[in-house]
């Protein structure tokens, strides 16, 4: 038989089920194993990104209003490229390496250019409206994978796979 030494991994909170436990379990064996965390990440960046151009865009005709963008590409580029690795056994030891995929966030910048695109701030409605058309298609792409990894994962899960 096998055994799972439950108190290695977290001690379990006197008010919470097994199946939570073994839920916890999956988690973090099978489900953190797979693209699904980056493709999360991935829909919440875009969320995110839908959100602030919906602002640049309601806010084209407030004077002095600065457009806003997401930055998250870069960082997680930056995280992917990261070849050295270290795992802090401390809070207070340094970290080690980049950022791991799952610590990269977005960020809000505002656009500090003085072009007045609007005649009244520097949202540029054109650019907007290509921006957000282009974020939902990778929203519509990204759900897709991330439907697509969990039908796999329920297929493995099965002990089959249809085609």
């Amino acid at each position: 038989m096998f055994h799972f030494p439950l108190s290695r991994f977290s001690p379990l909170p006197k008010n919470q089920t097994i199946v939570a436990s073994i839920f916890n379990i999956l988690k973090d064996f099978i489900i953190n194993k797979t693209a699904i965390p980056q493709l999360s990440k991935g829909l919440d960046v875009y969320s995110l990104r839908q959100k602030i151009t919906s602002e640049n865009i309601a806010n084209i005709q407030t004077p002095g209003y600065r457009r806003k963008e997401v930055k998250f590409e870069d960082k997680l580029r930056g995280a992917l490229d990261m070849k050295i690795t270290g795992v802090r056994t401390n809070a207070n030891h340094l970290p080690i390496g980049g950022q791991r995929i799952q610590q990269v966030q977005p960020v809000i910048e505002e656009d500090p250019s003085r072009t007045l695109a609007s005649g009244v701030n520097n949202v540029d409605i054109d650019k907007e409206m290509v921006e957000q058309v282009k974020n939902e298609i990778r929203f519509l792409y990204g759900s897709r994978l991330l439907s697509k990894n969990f039908a796999a994962l329920r297929a493995s899960i099965k002990g089959r796979f249809d085609r």
